[in-house]
């Protein structure tokens, strides 16, 4: 993955449903909310706490270990004339390390991992925050957007 190019590949099961597919044969279930699959928003929820609390973790985890690391992911759906959209969205942490010298010092960077993951190292949370434009094409063509579609692989 050194040329930045990401891909994750969508099929349909069934009505209302998709097997997402990464290139290292890694698949998710998607769905509408009906059953127990994750929702595209639940996704996008999950991939901006999963990016900050993995940058979090690596950072802080070079002191100690935690007792406790979990994040809660939060957006409210709104339908205004901009269209379907989360608003008000926000992670909170919370991260628990041992009483110890190395805990302490994981502590101590805390607050820095989570500022340094938000204003700059979460891909996830920097595109959503800053923007970027999406296309959309029908069998490699263009439809809407401003950017043409990437290649396919080998292709």
């Amino acid at each position: 993955m050194s040329d930045g190019l990401r891909r994750v590949s969508l099929e349909r099961t069934s009505k209302g449903r998709m097997l997402a597919r990464n290139e290292r044969g890694s698949t998710l279930a998607i769905g509408m909310g009906e059953d127990c699959d994750f929702t595209p928003v639940e996704l996008l929820l999950a991939a901006i706490a999963g990016c900050s609390a993995i940058d979090v973790d690596l950072i802080t985890g070079k002191r100690s270990a935690p007792e406790e690391f979990a994040v809660d992911a939060v957006g409210v759906k709104i339908r205004d004339q901009l269209g379907n959209r989360l608003v008000e969205l926000a992670i909170d942490f919370r991260v628990r390390f041992p009483d110890t010298d190395a805990g302490r010092a994981a502590e101590e960077v805390l607050a820095r991992a989570i500022t340094a993951s938000h204003d700059r190292l979460c891909t996830v949370s920097r595109t959503v925050e800053v923007g970027s434009p999406v296309s959309a094409g029908l069998r490699g063509e263009r439809l809407a957007g401003s950017d043409p579609l990437p290649p396919e692989p080998g292709g």
